[in-house]
């Protein structure tokens, strides 16, 4: 039996695991969906103030006021830069760190920056002062946007209950940037659960996304699904999770 946290990216929350959580409790792990600061059930903690340190202190928080260790820690997509924080800080509580469709930012470097080299920082701010009262990004609307890989997977009755879930998500989560403090004396091991998004940056060129290699990195794919794995392909998360606890 193993421990998961399970931290979703931006404008989600618990919500998105459900199916991964229930399905993980067949096997008879303890799963902790978390849900963070502004998101999901907690939307009514939203306000300008909220940031990646608020985020990261969010999971610290739930590891150490549950008493977990031996934790499998999995990020996806923003919450990479979540998770990143966290095995910076309590990662002697870890066995494995778990970046689903999603990587590490590096220390000193806010989500913003990650993305500049896909170039649509200027996209969103502009949605950020224009439908989001200067420190909300909206979600997208998933349910009307075109098919792209980015969704491959998604059934119409999948993007229906995103666009319903979904809320905006403070920017400042995007803009602080990521302080590593360095002092962690974990020897967790770290895992990429690659999609559609991160193959396709690795496949680009991308030189950051060229080091996520073995023996450093373990990278397991899961092809044909995009972005948001645990709603299109949940038996192959779950399946991918349960073998790094027990392997």
């Amino acid at each position: 039996m193993a421990s998961y946290v399970l931290v979703g990216g931006a404008w989600m929350g618990a919500w998105v695991w459900k199916r991964v959580s229930a399905e993980l409790r067949s096997h008879r792990h303890d799963v902790y969906p978390a849900t963070l600061t502004g998101l999901g059930d907690r939307v009514h903690l939203a306000r300008p103030e909220v940031d990646l340190e608020t985020h990261i202190t969010d999971i610290v928080n739930l590891i150490e006021f549950e008493d977990l260790r031996e934790i499998v820690l999995a990020g996806h997509s923003y919450a990479g830069a979540v998770v990143a924080g966290v095995a910076d800080r309590i990662g002697d509580r870890l066995a494995h760190l778990v970046y689903i469709d999603s990587a590490p930012v590096d220390d000193g470097e806010s989500l913003l920056d990650f993305m500049s080299g896909f170039g649509n920082q200027g996209d969103l701010l502009k949605t950020v002062e224009e439908q989001g009262e200067g420190w909300r990004l909206p979600p997208p609307p998933f349910a009307d946007l075109p098919m792209s890989p980015t969704f491959e997977g998604l059934s119409d009755a999948d993007r229906v209950y995103l666009s319903a879930k979904a809320v905006p998500q403070p920017f400042r989560t995007y803009t602080q940037p990521l302080c590593l403090t360095g002092k962690s004396t974990g020897t967790y091991r770290r895992t990429i659960i690659a999609c559609n998004d991160f193959r396709a940056m690795t496949e680009s060129g991308a030189p950051r996304f060229q080091v996520y290699t073995a023996p450093a990195w373990n990278v397991v794919h899961i092809n044909n699904t995009g972005h948001w794995p645990m709603l299109s392909s949940p038996t192959e998360v779950t399946g991918t999770l349960n073998r790094l606890a027990t392997t």
